[in-house]
């Protein structure tokens, strides 16, 4: 009977090891994630100075040196790709005229190369037989790459050259968190001057919220049962009212948990080892709190939904979501389409079916407010690879991107035309963009509203650190968020670790 026991006590705790086992599923990975309630205290004890977006100290010495006297007024020519239609190439080119009227000699070719990938893409190819452009429209991960054979002109000594540099005032008059861009590259140093820019911002069906008394959202999660003002609230809300509907759509993963990881300072990449920093307990709670949300059928992405989510916010049918953030340069695609309907006399009129509001996006910190910079920002390149360029272009170089960047008239009238927001603080007492945006609506004048949000959060953009390999970390969070929202499994904390560990182990390949 002894023998039994022992033998029945020893197979139970067999039993109970496979069992556990079995449980975890990814090799034994137990855990518990940090509460949404710390993590929220912890975001609001940040200053607003903390974040990556703020280290500059240089610890290089810049690349060019400018020539004595600067532009000696010879003839120079200058290649410019970009990524400008028809529409936008018309301003650009009727501002070459008005530069050309102060440097008659230096002749700017300006050429469209597809979408941003097209010109990375084409560049990289040219840097191998110097067959390189002068100025480049270009991404932070773009430049990065164009570092590797050293290929980019650090901006200093022209910035700050006196004689054809930029003036303390100008300096001042660009938006903080969009110059700061071009300091991104881990040693202090300018490598680009921004050119137009994008956000994100929170667009809401204002109709359907007045008729339901909802509140626009300006934080993510809620803090205490009526905190009307939080998402989690809203979105809760919302799906009681509809319960077919997603509440909310986010098109872009990426920026999501970037965004995230800004808002609470918990760490994403930097520009020196080590480049990876987003494996830790804040982001994976986020997430599983962002994965409980889209179990709840709250949320969606581009990526799970198969297609912009700008096409649930304005659908007539089916399933429809109520809020969607996406690019602020995108505000014309969230605006539904006009219908037709008879007014009291009878007569017929095209109508939009309901109004668009847009705002901030949601925070965790209204005191350090954060908001991502993006939309196309200029380098110059130079003789790297074998390319005949000379000190000349690249000073003829620089005197175009000054003259574009600093113009107060060229960036209202390429904003107006383009949906992106200037780079320039003074340009919204410019008078034409001033009625511009004073006619801004959640209708006909949607772009014009999209700019307006945009210009009052001058002081809570930011972006991420450039490195080789910065894309690659970008892509990879991407779909860290796509995999742990949608994944099954019966270990959530087990998986999401895993899931977090690939992705640093695809960085580092």
């Amino acid at each position: 009977m002894k023998k039994f026991k022992i033998t029945f006590i020893f197979m139970l705790i067999l039993a109970l090891a496979f069992a556990l086992v079995g449980c975890t599923n990814d090799g034994g990975k137990t855990g518990e994630f940090m509460s949404i309630e710390e993590i929220v205290a912890n975001a609001k004890a940040l200053s607003n100075d903390t974040g990556s977006s703020q280290n500059y100290e240089k610890t290089k010495q810049p690349n060019f040196t400018v020539p004595a006297g600067g532009y000696d007024g010879s003839k120079v020519e200058i290649k410019f790709y970009h990524t400008m239609g028809q529409n936008l190439s018309t301003v650009l080119e009727k501002y070459i005229t008005e530069f050309n009227k102060t440097y008659p000699n230096i002749i700017v070719n300006h050429e469209q190369v597809g979408g941003y990938d097209d010109v990375r893409n084409q560049i990289s190819t040219e840097l191998t037989v110097g067959n390189q452009p002068n100025i480049a429209y270009c991404y932070p991960d773009h430049v990065a790459l164009y570092n590797l054979p050293g290929a980019v002109v650090t901006l200093d000594n022209l910035i700050d050259d006196p004689n054809i540099g930029l003036t303390a005032e100008q300096k001042a008059d660009f938006i903080e968190g969009y110059y700061n861009e071009g300091r991104q590259f881990g040693d202090g140093l300018m490598y680009t001057m921004p050119f137009s820019k994008s956000t994100e911002v929170l667009y809401y069906n204002e109709t359907f919220f007045t008729e339901n008394n909802l509140s626009v959202p300006t934080h993510w999660f809620s803090e205490g049962e009526n905190d009307t003002t939080s998402l989690e609230y809203v979105c809760k809300k919302i799906k009681e009212i509809d319960p077919t509907s997603i509440p909310l759509g986010y098109d872009s993963e990426a920026n999501w948990f970037i965004t995230m990881c800004e808002q609470c300072g918990s760490g994403y990449t930097s520009a020196k080892d080590p480049h990876y920093l987003f494996n830790n307990d804040t982001n994976k709670a986020l997430l599983n709190e962002f994965r409980t949300w889209y179990q709840n059928g709250w949320i969606t992405t581009q990526t799970i939904y198969g297609a912009y989510t700008s096409g649930l916010f304005v659908a007539e049918t089916g399933t429809r979501s109520y809020m969607s953030i996406g690019s602020s340069a995108g505000a014309t695609h969230q605006r539904p389409a006009k219908v037709t309907i008879e007014d009291e006399d009878g007569n017929e009129k095209s109508v939009y079916p309901f109004n668009v509001g847009i705002a901030s996006i949601p925070q965790m910190n209204p005191n350090r407010p954060r908001v991502i910079s993006q939309g196309p920002s200029v380098c110059i390149f130079n003789n790297a690879g074998g390319s005949s360029i000379t000190d000349q272009q690249i000073v003829a170089s620089w005197l175009f991107v000054r003259y574009l960047v600093t113009s107060v008239e060229f960036q209202a009238e390429f904003s107006m035309a383009s949906g992106y927001v200037p780079v320039l603080k003074s340009v919204a007492e410019n008078p034409v963009y001033k009625a511009f945006t004073e006619k801004a609506n959640g209708g006909d004048n949607i772009a014009a509203l999209s700019a307006k949000v945009c210009l009052t959060q001058e002081s809570a953009y930011y972006t991420s650190p450039a490195f080789n390999g910065s894309s690659k970390a970008r892509d990879q969070v991407g779909s860290l968020v796509t995999k742990v929202l949608s994944g099954q499994t019966s270990n959530v904390y087990g998986f999401i670790a895993e899931a977090f560990e690939d992705a640093i182990d695809e960085c580092e390949y």
